[in-house]
């Protein structure tokens, strides 16, 4: 990605972060969580049979004697140092169990090589066992493995590949086995935990619900817990009653947070971030920020009120060039489309965004990635 088209990312991310208001209401379903309902991760060991020529070298001692376990259990006996595997390569499979999934339900599997393959295009997963975290097998999977790459060779050692052809997808490639219990009612009582926890959002949770589902229904116990009572004890009742609160729509608390990722360049800011009087000094770039505060007076005989409003100075000086901005406060977002205006690039914005955070002028989080 060009260097223009790259400022032109940023900026535009900036001004869509500060666009967003307060205003933005979310489901309830999207900014939190059933406590008790949840993913579980699977893992497994297997092979990979079928590549042409492409699976673990004859040096690979536990991708042998894999092999050798897997032809003795079929009834082959064979020493694993008079094999060769170059079509076979040995992976961990990874999925993940979604909460109330039922046996004989397909789920999808992550393989990846574990010793020195080149690739596994073409290959099959032979049958292999995933378990949890106790050991115990919930699901098996098996089949064709899905690349969405290539990789071709020439003389002279020239070589082309894309994407990563030692890792694969199985799309519905594992049946469960086993079911995984899950218990989210507990005396007529459910917990809903927030994705961010935050004190603002959680007490607005419980006015939106307290409102819509009467009084005394739930109740805060952190910045990450709400507490709900369901009318109805039965587990019917309490998925009704559920669906009826993740339906609900809260207004989430937001920080004013600035992410920057100094490996490409990125700059995200969410919300409308201010910037206090500031002056600073870069290569042959001066910015300065300036605030001031000037009275709103109403027309004669008008309704209106007499207000003091702040006002805000932005001056970036580089050579021959002045560019000044004139706002109700500076943000984030006027001092970047500055700095773009005049070709700025972006690992200059990042480090001079990071000395404002470290004058005490930004407030905001800064995160650095």
């Amino acid at each position: 990605m060009s260097e223009t088209r790259m400022r032109s990312l940023i900026i535009a991310l900036l001004i869509a972060g500060a666009a967003t208001t307060v205003a933005d209401a979310s489901k309830i379903r999207d900014i939190a969580h059933v406590q008790g309902v949840r993913n579980n991760q699977l893992v497994g060991y297997g092979l990979v049979v079928g590549l042409t020529g492409t699976g673990d070298k004859s040096g690979t001692g536990f991708t042998l004697r894999s092999v050798s376990s897997l032809l003795e259990a079929m009834g082959v006996t064979i020493r694993p140092e008079d094999m060769s595997v170059k079509n076979v390569a040995a992976v961990m499979v990874t999925a993940t169990l979604p909460p109330f999934a039922r046996e004989g339900a397909h789920i999808d599997v992550l393989v990846s090589s574990l010793g020195d393959a080149k690739s596994l295009k073409g290959g099959i997963l032979v049958q292999t066992p995933v378990r949890g975290a106790d050991g115990r097998t919930y699901a098996v999977a098996q089949g064709p493995l899905s690349l969405g790459g290539f990789a071709a060779e020439g003389p002279g050692g020239t070589a082309e590949s894309v994407n990563h052809l030692t890792v694969a997808r199985i799309p519905n490639g594992a049946i469960v086995e086993c079911e995984v219990p899950m218990s989210f009612l507990h005396n007529g009582k459910l917990e809903i935990a927030l994705n961010q926890p935050d004190f603002a959002t959680a007490n607005r949770i419980v006015d939106v619900i307290t409102r819509t589902l009467g009084a005394g229904t739930a109740r805060a116990l952190d910045a990450a817990t709400v507490e709900i009572t369901s009318p109805d004890t039965s587990l019917a009742g309490a998925v009704r009653f559920l669906s009826q609160v993740e339906d609900l729509s809260v207004t989430p608390s937001t920080r004013a947070r600035v992410v920057i990722n100094e490996r490409t360049g990125t700059i995200v800011a969410g919300g409308e971030i201010i910037i206090l009087p500031v002056a600073i000094s870069h290569g042959n770039l001066s910015i300065r920020v300036d605030a001031y505060t000037g009275v709103a007076q109403p027309l004669p005989f008008s309704d209106g009120q007499t207000r003091v409003i702040r006002e805000s100075d932005v001056g970036i000086h580089s050579g021959g060039g002045y560019f000044t901005v004139l706002n109700n406060g500076t943000t984030l977002d006027e001092i970047a489309q500055a700095l773009n205006a005049m070709g700025v690039s972006s690992r200059d914005m990042i480090a001079i965004f990071q000395a404002i955070k470290e004058a005490g002028a930004l407030q905001a989080e800064l995160v650095v990635l």
